[in-house]
């Protein structure tokens, strides 16, 4: 499954390179929709920070609103996964504070964990930085959003390979 971590309205402004995580998150949704991958959102207190962001409205089957930094400690958290859920990819803000806490909890739950580097931000860059460096240390996988979308293909004769391809460009 896809976690979309609090990619908000009124937080993306202030996020380092905020529209390029954006268009990287979106094009793991748009890829994850067209391989029929779940895909779940949280929103940190949405009231002040707003819904997710336009571009990647569409893609959660379900959004949790929450306010505490790990979605995990939000009681309504196992609704979000699908049953059975092992891989869960994650794209998100920030990524020293709501992503790093959710990845570390779904690490101590015995989830693998893809953080999709160039689809979580932070305000300050170093924070994204170090937060990535831990995240690592703990044993999530760190990745790219191509080879996230090259991983589920698989192979080149992918039934969707072409139109999966085209987020790429």
């Amino acid at each position: 499954m896809v976690l979309l971590v609090d990619l908000q309205e009124r937080l993306m402004p202030a996020i380092y390179d905020g529209d390029v995580v954006v268009a990287r998150a979106a094009r793991v949704a748009q890829a994850a929709k067209l391989l029929g991958v779940p895909v779940g959102a949280t929103e940190q207190y949405p009231a002040g920070l707003g819904p997710t962001v336009q571009p990647l409205a569409a893609y959660p089957g379900a959004v949790l609103a929450k306010t505490m930094f790990s979605a995990l400690d939000d009681p309504d958290f196992p609704a979000l996964l699908p049953v059975g859920s092992v891989e869960i990819v994650v794209a998100g803000c920030e990524a020293h504070v709501c992503v790093l806490q959710t990845v570390l909890g779904l690490l101590a739950l015995g989830h693998r964990v893809v953080v999709v580097a160039d689809a979580i931000g932070s305000r300050d860059p170093a924070d994204k930085a170090i937060a990535i460096e831990r995240a690592r240390q703990h044993g999530a996988e760190i990745v790219t959003s191509e080879m996230v979308l090259f991983e589920w293909l698989r192979d080149s004769r992918h039934p969707r390979f072409r139109e999966v391809q085209q987020l790429l460009k």
